[in-house]
Formats: C-alpha cells, structure tokens, sequence
C-alpha cells in the first residue's frame, strides 16, 4: 500500500467522491481523523481483501507470472474471447 492520505473528518465528508475516486485510482488509504486524532481509514476493496484474505501461496506465484507475461491487464471481455477460442479448438480436435 503506497502512501496514505490524512484528512479531517469534514475534509472527508464534504471531499469524499473526489477522495473515493483517489483511494480507487492511485491505491491509496485515506485516514480521517477528527481533533486530530485518527478514527477510520477508508481503504480499495483491493488493499481490503489482501488484508483480510491473505493469498495461497499459488495464487501469488500465478499473480506474479501474470503480470511479467503482461496478461494481468486483460478485459473479461478478452478472457472470455480466449476461453471461447480454446474451447473451440478443443472441440475441433475430441
């Protein structure tokens, strides 16, 4: 998780699309504090479910290959053309 980011509890009511859209796009956690003292952090569902579901081992390892292959971008639209392409090649050949 990079960096987070500290706000008011006001700061956040009256910011909170623009800081929503910040924790989402840049992967940020948001801390928000009232009289200076921390109360919550809103985190991405992303950082939450790695916090409270730690990956098996293998699918950090196949998260891993992924990206260095360049296939962790893909669309579901695109995975679901290539599911469709091997199940008709598969089909072809049994």
């Amino acid at each position: 998780m990079s960096k987070s980011i500290v706000v008011t509890a006001l700061g956040a009511r009256t910011n909170f699309g623009k800081l929503l859209r910040r924790v989402e796009e840049e992967g940020r956690s948001l801390i928000i504090e009232k009289r200076r003292t921390p109360r919550a952090i809103l985190l991405s569902i992303r950082d939450y479910v790695r916090l409270a579901v730690p990956e098996p081992e293998i699918l950090r390892v196949l998260g891993e290959e992924s990206k260095r292959k360049g296939t962790s971008a893909m669309t579901s639209r695109r995975i679901d053309h290539v599911i469709k392409a091997a199940r008709a090649r598969k089909s072809k050949r049994g």
